[in-house]
């Protein structure tokens, strides 16, 4: 299978943050049905010329979220039963909170921030 992922090496989102993001948009976009076997750790991460263990943190915190399931000698499959809102509002917060520390914002005034968008609606 062939999947659209690039790591942006200069970027300040670490490698496994970019790959966990890329791959739950590739779940939520429906590029990545359920069911789908993910590449080994080994191959992804030859292909992405990043190291295994920065891969396997990437699988890890998709399966912690519900995204994939690991299935012992069988590999990774994306999970039947990964919540979409979730994952959006995940993403959505991961933004938000990387805009507000690229601000200089407090993670205080960022939660403060919120509490006053939603009261506001």
């Amino acid at each position: 299978m062939e999947l659209p992922l690039a790591i942006n090496k200069a970027s300040t989102t670490p490698p496994f943050e970019q790959l966990r993001m890329q791959l739950l948009a590739a779940v939520q976009n429906g590029t990545l049905p359920a069911g789908t076997r993910l590449p080994t750790v080994r191959a992804l991460a030859g292909e992405l010329e990043l190291a295994a263990n920065t891969v396997a943190a990437s699988y890890r915190a998709l399966e912690k979220d519900g995204v994939i399931e690991t299935r012992g000698r069988s590999g990774s499959f994306v999970a039947a039963t990964g919540d979409p809102t979730t994952a959006q509002l995940q993403l959505a917060a991961q933004a938000f909170a990387e805009r507000a520390g690229q601000l200089g914002v407090s993670p205080a005034a960022a939660v403060a921030a919120v509490r006053a968008a939603f009261d506001a609606r």
